[in-house]
């Protein structure tokens, strides 16, 4: 089925272009109706669809943005692997009122002319997904800052299970000066307690249930919280997570604010995992 098709069939709109974009976006801007974005790269979900209703109640126009962004892959195998489903992904959206589709191509997001300029994440990019995803959180921000500029939204919706990542958004918004609300939204929970993500498509039945020992340590975290200081929480939470078939890159308990590691439980924190289902890379987390 040609995209094209697809366009005929749908009351939903999918662009291509960024001139197209905003040609149709001014005329929204001049009755200052609001504008939401919900950046994705595609292989869409009940997450997501969450996301995208709350944008959509919350404004009077939303893009959804696909776009498969290379820069923040560090592992080539992972890129190539991830899921590309447009059709499947329009299915997803055409039941949700006021919706625009951002599908472009990547000289549309990364021009050869830019006036994108990195800044230091400081702690940000060292620490959990940082640390094991060396360059991960420069291509988040290159990616999100030049989708800002070209959508210029009022609102922008991310789920609170990139954690991490959020906070980096947080943070970048604020760098660049965007005026731009970031509004985090719950994780969004199969009912065997497994967070939704892209990547669970790659899993199979097997492992998705193996997958589900993640979840079963952060509620083991949360219920132990009392009984221990965090470091010896940690230690007590990696042992447990043993017991599953997966393959643990890390667990940390740190303050949800700068994502510093906690030595009491004087500040809000989360705990965040990141572990192996097979080849699959899973990450999760809860707020304790």
């Amino acid at each position: 089925m040609s995209l094209y098709y697809v366009i005929e069939m749908l009351p939903n709109q999918i662009i291509q272009k960024k001139e197209v974009l905003n040609s149709v976006l001014s005329n929204y801007r001049l009755l200052n109706n609001s504008i939401g974005f919900v950046p994705t790269m595609g292989a869409l979900h009940e997450g997501h669809k969450a996301l995208v209703n709350k944008a959509s109640n919350e404004n009077e126009i939303v893009v959804v943005s696909i776009f498969v962004n290379p820069t923040q892959f560090n592992n080539k195998e992972d890129l190539e692997h991830y899921p590309r489903t447009l059709n499947a992904d329009i299915e997803v959206l055409k039941s949700i009122k006021n919706v625009i589709v951002y599908f472009p191509i990547e000289k549309e997001i990364y021009p050869e002319i830019t006036s994108f300029k990195s800044f230091n994440l400081g702690v940000l990019d060292k620490i959990m997904e940082g640390k094991h995803r060396p360059g991960h959180f420069e291509g988040v921000v290159h990616v999100v800052h030049n989708l800002f500029e070209i959508v210029k939204p009022n609102k922008a919706y991310f789920g609170q299970k990139d954690y991490q990542q959020l906070v980096v958004i947080k943070k970048m918004n604020a760098h660049y000066g965007f005026p731009i609300e970031i509004i985090s939204c719950e994780t969004i929970r199969e009912k065997s307690g497994l967070a939704m993500s892209s990547r669970n498509m790659r899993l199979t039945e097997q492992e998705k249930s193996d997958a589900i020992f993640i979840w079963k340590t952060l509620l083991f975290v949360k219920e132990n919280k009392i009984n221990y200081s965090p470091s010896e929480l940690i230690d007590l939470a990696k042992a447990f997570f043993e017991k599953g078939n997966l393959i643990l890159e890390y667990l940390e308990i740190v303050d949800i604010e700068g994502l510093e590691l906690l030595k009491d439980w004087n500040s809000k924190s989360i705990c965040c995992i990141a572990a192996y289902c097979g080849k699959v890379r899973l990450i999760d987390n809860l707020l304790l």
